[in-house]
């Protein structure tokens, strides 16, 4: 069987959330290269792939997927369920509440600012200095939890790495490369956590595709 296939532009994210767990379960794959710029995402044929014309994409065999969080669900539920806390029901449901926070609490937030730090450029405008602000005295609240949660727990989901603790690699890759780190890093658990799974091989695999000063790169990449 041909290996899956991620279609999007790998300095997203979103796509490299999706190629990050196929490097953490050791599965092949190709990464078919879109341009933004040149509007590959609005084109018919990747509209039949994903109606939103969004990235990232997922063919794996007669499987079409989209939707980053997803994948990476779909990747380990085949290849490695461990990370979706597979054999307990305690551990899975943690698993899922703490994908749930980063998608709807420190993404948001954390986003924000990589949108306006990292890829206002790209986008063609300057910074919102204001709309930064308030993105990181929530994303401070937020981290408030992560630091309380972390010193009971080394991951997320308890114990053992997780998906949970894996969906937040992309984005704090970028929100780390910022010049506000030091949000981060004053929480002395969320530091340790990050720095672990920064470290990660399939972490760094994946930050060879995330440049950061993204912004300032992304159309020589495309």
């Amino acid at each position: 069987m041909a290996p899956p296939k991620v279609y999007g532009w790998a300095i997203s994210p979103f796509v490299s959330r999706a190629l990050l767990a196929l490097e953490e379960a050791g599965v092949e794959y190709e990464l078919v290269p879109m341009s933004r710029q040149d509007g590959d995402h609005r084109r018919p044929e990747h509209l039949a792939r994903n109606p939103f014309g969004q990235v990232p994409v997922l063919e794996d065999g007669d499987l079409t997927l989209f939707e980053s969080r997803a994948i990476m669900r779909h990747v380990f539920r085949k290849h490695k369920p461990e990370l979706l806390g597979e054999g307990s029901l305690e551990r899975s449901a943690m698993v899922d509440v703490w994908l749930e926070v980063e998608a709807h609490q420190l993404h948001p937030a954390a986003g924000a600012v990589v949108v306006e730090c990292v890829f206002a450029p790209f986008l063609g405008r300057a910074r919102n200095q204001a709309a930064i602000d308030e993105s990181l005295g929530k994303l401070k609240k937020v981290l408030e939890v992560y630091e309380a949660r972390l010193a009971q727990s080394k991951y997320l989901a308890g114990d053992l790495l997780s998906a949970a603790d894996l969906s937040h690699f992309t984005i704090l890759h970028y929100f780390t490369g910022t010049d506000y780190a030091g949000v981060v890093e004053a929480f002395p658990h969320v530091r340790a956590w990050w720095e672990e799974l920064a470290a990660r091989p399939a972490a760094r695999k994946v930050a060879e595709f995330m440049p950061l000063g993204a912004g300032a790169s992304a159309k020589k990449q495309e």
